[in-house]
């Protein structure tokens, strides 16, 4: 608001509004830069836990072949 009157001028709107919308920027960035390390590390988890377990189940299904000589 300008000192000498109490009219809220187009500029006094327009530069609230600006330091809004910066301050909400911010946040905005911050919280896409931890949401995408929040889901690489679960995708990474995922993989991990999916190669872990293929070899599990992949061992127990193999079939073992003796070959003997007589």
């Amino acid at each position: 608001m300008n000192p000498q009157s109490n009219k809220i001028t187009h500029e006094d709107m327009e530069n609230a509004l600006k330091g809004f919308v910066d301050d909400s920027q911010e946040s905005v960035v911050q919280a896409g830069t931890k949401a995408v390390g929040i889901a690489s590390a679960l995708g990474f988890l995922a993989l991990a836990l999916t190669y872990v377990f293929g070899r599990r189940r992949g061992s127990k299904e193999r079939t073992v072949v003796e070959v003997r000589r007589i």
